[in-house]
């Protein structure tokens, strides 16, 4: 029997609450029968109480490799000759290969350079999966050093924000890599922009669900009648910085409330712009409408979706956003702005509405219509039946495992 081909994820942080979707790829994957390991900058285990879909995972959580530290300098330096006699000792060719390709490359900052990369020297990865691109652009390397397959995947702020003033970023990215992952069609184009060959092999892969977790249930809903005489209930899950706009969000909801609709607005998150969005609610006289709820695990954003009519997403920028798919899932109508890969997470005017960014008004104006609880069931429904048919995680995985494949069959 051959031995299975040895997957690794890289990436900076994990797990991370705002990172769902890298925690179910990983899960789900090890339970197809991946040999899948995680390689990560920062393990912020703490952090797994946000995710109580791996409390039965004892197995995968040794699965995952943090680097050695590298602050204090004076530790990480000290610490150099034991990250390289341990790989000597127990990988010995990898180490050798590591240490004879890379000084060509380092010259003496090899050894520096192996301490960092001690953990994927000792895996010996068959195949090594960049999740973010900015990653990748300081990385490709590692292919050549690990004698791997290496694909990069791009989620949006890789692609719209990072070093957007230089024309070569990803230049060796997009040479050395054997294929590239997008969320959808738009951030494809994206990175032909950025100067991604036509012909460059790519997989568009979306992000996923477990649509029997985010289930509305099948308790009767709330009567039409007493929706229509209690407050409209909004919500928002994401991350409280620059780009999940939550400015225009607090400014549309203020618009609402001059216009006398009744309304109440939860913010999920938590993040460096807590301190803004706090003086903004202030400012704009909005304490007994907005309330900050702070991160929460998966279970209590499914039950402040429950309590939700209306899931708002007034982003400036955005590669899909998990989070958007949820409320979906929930049977939540949405209205979003037209930033990124988000005119591919909604059908506007079916599940919800897409307005431009930065447009206040325009967001104000379509949570106005969707006072009507009639249209919020039907936009709810239609929502919940277009994750079903396109964003299951069983089906994400399946598309993965198939790019693995035909990577690793190269």
């Amino acid at each position: 029997m051959q031995p299975r081909s040895k997957i690794v994820l890289l990436l900076s942080t994990f797990p991370r609450p705002s990172e769902t979707f890298i925690v179910n790829k990983f899960l789900q994957l090890l339970a197809s029968g991946w040999d899948v390991h995680v390689v990560c900058s920062k393990y912020n285990h703490r952090d797994w109480s946000y995710f109580p879909q791996s409390t039965d995972h004892s197995a995968a959580l040794r699965r995952i490799h943090p680097i050695w530290p590298l602050s204090p300098r004076w530790l990480a330096l000290s610490l150099i000759p034991a990250a390289v006699l341990s790989a000597l000792v127990y990988r010995p060719r990898a180490c050798l290969r590591y240490l004879l390709r890379g000084c060509r490359r380092f010259g003496w900052r090899v050894f520096w350079q192996l301490y960092q990369d001690y953990p994927l020297v000792l895996l010996e990865p068959d195949l090594l999966h960049i999740e973010f691109g900015a990653i990748a652009a300081q990385r490709t390397y590692l292919k050549e050093l690990l004698d791997c397959k290496l694909i990069v995947s791009f989620r949006g702020y890789d692609l719209y924000c990072a070093e957007l003033d230089n024309p070569n970023y990803y230049r060796e990215v997009w040479e050395s890599s054997d294929a590239l992952h997008f969320l959808g069609e738009s951030l494809w184009r994206q990175a032909q922009i950025r100067g991604c060959p036509q012909e460059k092999y790519h997989a568009l892969i979306p992000p996923a669900i477990d649509p029997d977790i985010f289930n509305p249930g099948m308790a009767s809903p709330p009567s039409l009648d007493s929706q229509v005489t209690r407050p409209l209930r909004i919500l928002s899950v994401g991350r409280l910085e620059w780009k999940k706009g939550y400015e225009y969000s607090l400014q549309a909801i203020r618009m609402l409330v001059e216009r006398g609709v009744a309304c109440e607005y939860r913010i999920i998150g938590d993040g460096e712009f807590m301190e803004a969005l706090s003086f903004a609610r202030r400012q704009l006289n909005l304490e007994e409408t907005i309330t900050f709820l702070g991160a929460l695990d998966q279970i209590a954003v499914k039950e402040q979706m429950k309590w939700a009519d209306v899931f708002l997403h007034g982003a400036v920028t955005e590669g899909f956003c998990n989070a958007v798919i949820e409320a979906q899932a929930m049977q939540l109508p949405v209205v979003c702005t037209d930033a990124g890969g988000l005119i591919e997470n909604i059908v506007d005017g079916e599940t919800g509405f897409v307005v431009p960014r930065r447009d206040p008004l325009a967001l104000a104006d379509k949570m106005a219509l969707l006072v009507d609880p009639s249209l919020r069931q039907q936009m709810g429904k239609a929502g919940r039946e277009r994750v079903l048919d396109r964003f299951r995680v069983q089906e994400q995985i399946g598309k993965f495992s198939d790019l693995y494949h035909q990577v690793l069959s190269q």
